[in-house]
């Protein structure tokens, strides 16, 4: 079930979710993409192993991505496409975009806020042409920036995320939305996907092409991915399985601490972005709660809406510890579904086995 993205062919309708700090990088990227799938490396920053990370933070981040992306543009040999997740929330989101366009990425996605100025961004790039979607939550986002770009920019997304409340790292619901979901009661992803498909619905008639929209958030296997492609979605981004598997950048320790990790081990945390988010229950979420956790000794302004005065951690520090498989300091987010990832795979394994529930589904 192949889809057609600005002109370029996705072989497959699978995306990997970005994950940072460090968990989907170069070799996961580029490892998804192999296989025919959308394979995307997280902007946040992508640059904490280079020697000079601490005395130049923005240089580094940048250096290393550009690096990146080629790397997973080589290992996907052609087959599948290579994405950048850039989060507005982060200081160095335009400038993250900018050089992965330069360094010659497929597509840019972008959540943890709506990306308004994504158009004007890509635009300063001209010899690319790559993909441009957002990450959206409602059908109202969803018409909100398709108005905004149709209006300032005569574009619209060449994709869209629509991201149930089920979903890890940040979302974009409300912290009581975050915890019925958490309980049970989750706003239901099939009527966020009918909500989005009739906002873009005008917006396809206007420009006279297809929007592909792809659900994520707590996607379990490709039977249900096979339940919403019949309902009109496109495919499924999937992020917490892809931890567990060979290629993933993240440390060995992280991997066997999502392993280790059950449905009852993962909780809502509120994030210095602003957005609640789900997590592994780890030492530094129970410090958080307890009040315990140090205050922050240094900042590298890496989230815009950040005050490091005020905040109850330091997000950077936390993914990068997790990265590492640091449990005691790590903030390990995950999906609702981590339980339902057990062993370590390999990508390959993952995307058959994704795509053989699905054509076997009823």
């Amino acid at each position: 079930m192949a889809v057609t993205i600005r002109g370029k062919c996705l072989p497959l309708p699978i995306l990997q979710g970005g994950m940072g700090v460090g968990v989907s990088l170069e070799r996961l990227a580029g490892a998804v993409a192999a296989c025919g799938g959308m394979g995307t490396i997280s902007t946040a920053l992508c640059g904490f192993r280079e020697p000079d990370f601490t005395v130049d933070p923005k240089g580094a981040n940048l250096r290393a991505l550009e690096r990146q992306v080629r790397r997973a543009k080589a290992l996907a040999r052609g087959a599948g496409l290579v994405a950048v997740n850039a989060m507005v929330a982060t200081t160095q989101y335009a400038e993250s975009i900018r050089t992965a366009l330069r360094a010659g990425v497929d597509a840019v996605v972008c959540g943890a806020g709506l990306p308004r100025d994504l158009p004007a961004i890509a635009a300063e790039v001209p010899e690319s042409d790559a993909a441009i979607a957002p990450i959206v939550s409602s059908g109202r986002a969803a018409a909100l920036l398709c108005r905004l770009w149709d209006k300032h920019y005569h574009r619209v997304p060449d994709f869209v995320v629509v991201e149930g409340p089920l979903a890890g790292g940040h979302l974009g619901f409300s912290p009581e939305e975050a915890h019925r979901a958490q309980s049970g009661s989750p706003i239901p992803l099939s009527a966020l996907l009918e909500e989005v498909l009739e906002a873009l619905a005008p917006f396809r008639d206007r420009y006279g092409r297809d929007i592909p929209v792809f659900v994520a958030g707590g996607i379990k296997d490709g039977g249900e991915m096979r339940r919403y492609t019949d309902k009109g979605a496109a495919g499924a981004q999937f992020a917490t399985r892809f931890i567990a598997t060979e290629e993933c950048d993240a440390s060995a320790d992280y991997k066997r601490a999502l392993l280790g990790g059950g449905t009852e081990d993962v909780e809502i945390v509120q994030s210095p972005v602003g957005m609640p988010g789900r997590a592994l229950r780890s030492p530094l979420i129970q410090r958080v709660e307890a009040g315990t956790q140090p205050p922050i000794a240094r900042c590298v302004r890496c989230l815009s809406a950040c005050d490091p005065k005020t905040a109850p951690y330091c997000i950077s520090k936390a993914l990068i510890a997790a990265a590492n498989g640091d449990w005691e300091n790590g903030l390990f987010f995950c999906g609702a579904s981590v339980g339902e990832v057990n062993a370590l795979s390999t990508v390959q394994a993952q995307m058959d086995q994704i795509m053989n529930e699905w054509r076997a589904a009823p």
